[in-house]
């Protein structure tokens, strides 16, 4: 079910389609710069990527569509706290850059499962953690992108989502295959640039349209559902208090502060450190100083979160709590034909509602963008993994060029997969 007002008109498509056309041509111009035929060279880009580069990679990676619906749509229930993962992540970025990156650089490796192997020894370790991170990444990474982008689609478009899923694994998968790890960083850093632009104007227009940040705590305090109002015996759907704090007391049920300090510390240290996705960015890098240099900018972009993505979910629910905050199965059914709930279109709604034509798609291309970036990451990392990790043990023999031959032909793979998956 589309949202009322998402009808596309001749400029959304065109900038739509600009946007679309850019990403494949850097992808492609890209793609022959790098020697191909390498190891290195396909799946490390060639260990010469600039520190702005690998720093924008890292960033984008991480901040997919999922988290446009997911951090937007749970600030919009419960407030502040979802921060917790991006403030952890911040300061577990500085530690892949001086303390992971160092020992997996000094070792020489591709992935992190091969710097098990050389540092505990033994090949039924590097097996079990490589099988483990790509059953991981399919179950976890991949399933919740691909939600993410079908969400965002459905309600900005209204579009067949088997069409636009297979259009954006197809254009996705092209400069991948093509280019390696090379086009995923060049491409991943123009798509972070279209992403931040659209949500710093998304983000303005909210904080204008809610009246800042005294208007945003009036209106949120006093976001309830007609239907709680409706049945007038019940708490759900009411803001509390709490919203507007980041730390909570230890009996919250949902996020009390010794699972923040602790927990999301921990999670986020072994999603950062240990992650090929974000190891292999790290690796790419030109030397040691110039992984360190994209950690402290990815970093610094973790602070953006708050102001881009919590504060905006806040915003589209004090902006139209009937819809966000539904509470009966009825209700949500009616304003996002998912009668669990409707917190996730708490993003979209907002790009429809406040973005005027043009800069509405501009915004859907930034969204767009960030899924693709996200699934460029996934489907290479987990290429490497396969090839480097799993293959070369099957035939020890291989050559370089076969390698790069077999991560190609897994990502087809891995392509199809998601397809029928819905």
């Amino acid at each position: 079910m589309a949202l009322e007002g998402s009808k596309l008109d001749v400029l959304d498509i065109v900038i739509i389609v600009i946007n679309f056309v850019l990403i494949l041509a850097l992808g492609i111009w890209s793609s022959l710069r790098t020697n191909r035929e390498t190891a290195s060279g396909y799946f490390l880009a060639g260990r010469g990527m600039s520190w702005y580069l690998v720093g924008l990679s890292l960033y984008v990676s991480n901040i997919g569509s999922a988290s446009f619906v997911g951090i937007a749509g749970t600030a919009a229930l419960s407030g502040y706290s979802v921060i917790s993962y991006e403030f952890t992540g911040l300061f577990c970025l500085l530690m892949l850059g001086f303390i992971f990156m160092p020992l997996y650089i000094s070792a020489e490796v591709f992935t992190v499962p091969e710097y098990t192997k050389k540092r505990f020894g033994g090949n039924r370790l590097q097996l079990t953690l490589s099988i483990t991170s790509i059953v991981l990444a399919i179950l976890a990474s991949l399933s919740s992108e691909m939600y993410a982008g079908v969400v965002i689609m459905e309600q900005s478009l209204g579009w067949n989502i088997y069409t636009c899923v297979i259009a954006l694994l197809s254009l996705t998968g092209l400069f991948t295959v093509a280019g390696g790890l090379t086009a995923v960083i060049y491409t991943d850093a123009m798509q972070s640039i279209i992403i931040l632009i659209g949500a710093v104007i998304l983000a303005s227009l909210a904080w204008v349209e809610i009246g800042g940040l005294d208007g945003l705590y009036v209106e949120y305090m006093t976001a309830v559902p007609a239907s709680t109002v409706k049945d007038g015996n019940t708490s759900c759907g009411i803001p509390q208090e709490n919203a507007w704090h980041i730390f909570r007391p230890a009996s919250d049920p949902d996020y009390p502060w010794p699972g923040v300090l602790f927990g999301i510390t921990l999670l986020s240290a072994y999603n950062w450190g240990t992650n090929q996705i974000f190891a292999q960015r790290s690796l790419a890098a030109k030397n040691l100083t110039h992984s360190a240099g994209g950690c402290i900018l990815g970093g610094y972009l973790k602070l953006l979160p708050m102001l881009l993505m919590v504060y905006p979910g806040m915003i589209s629910r004090a902006l139209y709590p009937d819809d966000i905050a539904c509470q009966t199965p009825e209700s949500c059914e009616a304003a996002c034909s998912n009668p669990a709930g409707c917190s996730d279109i708490a993003y979209p709604k907002l790009v429809i509602e406040l973005m005027p034509v043009g800069l509405k798609r501009l915004m859907l291309a930034a969204m767009l963008a960030a899924l693709m970036s996200s699934l460029t990451s996934i489907f290479n990392s987990l290429s490497s993994l396969f090839a480097l990790d799993i293959w070369s043990k099957i035939h020890p023999q291989a050559t370089e060029v076969e390698l790069t031959v077999v991560g190609s032909s897994r990502l087809y793979s891995q392509l199809s997969a998601p397809c029928g998956s819905r």
